[in-house]
């Protein structure tokens, strides 16, 4: 839908009483062109910001108390806590993540003296893998930035928001996610080094095709073990191959480095999983390459290679991302199709030409449902800017 800030604050006004005072500010949600499960690894990632996002409206308190309300969560009602309660619960649910921004804050020496009245709509489909939880962290950062005054950069704002997702949440994600939140440009993907966090913004020029991402509508549990579990494997491997050769981090080897040295990594998952991340690494630069040089084809090409490594590798696609990849690639007009997000479900991101869009849409949809019963949803994205106040 299209998000009217208008009635955003008319429902804060029904919430809370009156809507003076009040800000409201947007976060985007992002997609990963190509470069997964290397932002923990000290490798590249190309994300960007889409255009749809997490919306917030904020009015600071007198008193210490937290009132949060989310559209999305309606169910729960206002949510009341205090700025001494950051703790997080299962009780709590959606709530650990705007409280776990306040947590971080004041664990950096930002003192929080106030409370806040806060309503949140995010309009990324739960669950798709698309970075609703990075995008509400960013959100909640920049919306107390500017209601206390804080001199904060924005990319100390995505550094926040991972931290406290690492500590608050349990989720041991990398900084890919929030950085793209954070700094995102319009038409603009975000080529990173996430071991040292310098970046450079490359136009996303498709002139004859269009970024689709595929919701499979199914998601297995991220924050339970197999994420967290995948990087354990890596960093086993990284130590492994730090016996034989002078490496910080999996990203500082090539595909030819680490071909010679792999077989100090004794356990085979773990050796696999350090294989994706080197190579997925190199993708990734060759893929910032490509689309540079408007080699639309290559670039569609190292986005098939990914996921398959993502499949057989890294292992982080399910039965239902790897068929709609299948199906995707399939068809004429589709220029490159993979999984996309931490993966276990979630969407796919594709290449398709203008004049395939439609078909891609039809064929893949009908054929996805045929095999699985469940019904895909498509978005024809655009990319947006980062986190922004709306007034």
């Amino acid at each position: 839908m299209a998000v009217n800030v208008s009635e955003l604050k008319e429902k804060f006004a029904e919430l809370y009483g009156g809507s003076k005072e009040v800000k409201a500010y947007f976060a985007p949600g992002r997609v990963n062109l190509i470069g997964e499960h290397t932002d923990y690894n000290g490798g590249h990632v190309f994300p960007c910001a889409l255009t749809i996002g997490t919306y917030g409206i904020i009015r600071p308190r007198e008193d210490r108390k937290l009132r949060l309300y989310s559209m999305n969560f309606h169910n729960m009602g206002i949510v009341e806590s205090s700025l001494s309660d950051l703790v997080p619960s299962d009780a709590a649910g959606w709530t650990n993540y705007p409280k776990g921004i306040m947590w971080t804050f004041e664990k950096r020496g930002y003192h929080l003296d106030r409370g806040a009245d806060l309503l949140f709509y995010g309009d990324i489909p739960a669950g798709s893998g698309l970075s609703s939880s990075a995008s509400l962290e960013v959100l909640t950062g920049l919306m107390l930035r500017d209601t206390f005054g804080f001199d904060i950069s924005m990319v100390d704002l995505a550094l926040i928001g991972q931290y406290s997702e690492n500590h608050f949440n349990g989720m041991n994600c990398g900084i890919m996610d929030q950085f793209a939140s954070a700094m995102g440009r319009k038409d603009c993907a975000i080529f990173l080094d996430t071991n040292t966090l310098q970046y450079e913004y490359a136009p996303v020029k498709l002139p004859d095709a269009k970024i689709v991402i595929t919701n499979s509508n199914v998601k297995h549990s991220l924050v339970s073990s197999a994420y967290n579990d995948r990087r354990n494997e890596s960093e086993s491997a990284l130590k492994a191959l730090q016996t034989v050769v002078d490496i910080q981090t999996l990203g500082d080897l090539t595909e030819q480095q680490f071909e010679q040295y792999k077989d100090a990594v004794q356990d085979p998952v773990c050796r696999k999983r350090a294989k994706h991340a080197v190579y997925e690494n190199q993708r990734t630069i060759h893929a910032v390459e490509a689309l540079k040089a408007n080699d639309i084809e290559t670039f569609g090409k190292l986005i098939n290679e990914s996921h398959v490594s993502l499949r057989d590798d890294y292992e982080t696609s399910c039965e239902e991302t790897d068929l709609l990849a299948e199906l995707a690639w399939n068809v004429p007009g589709v220029l490159g199709s993979r999984i996309t997000g931490g993966g276990f479900g979630g969407c796919t991101v594709s290449i398709v030409k203008n004049d395939s869009v439609d078909r891609f849409i039809q064929t893949v949809g009908k054929a996805y449902t045929e095999k699985t019963n469940i019904t895909a949803e498509f978005y024809v994205v655009d990319i947006g800017d980062g986190a922004h106040a709306l007034d």
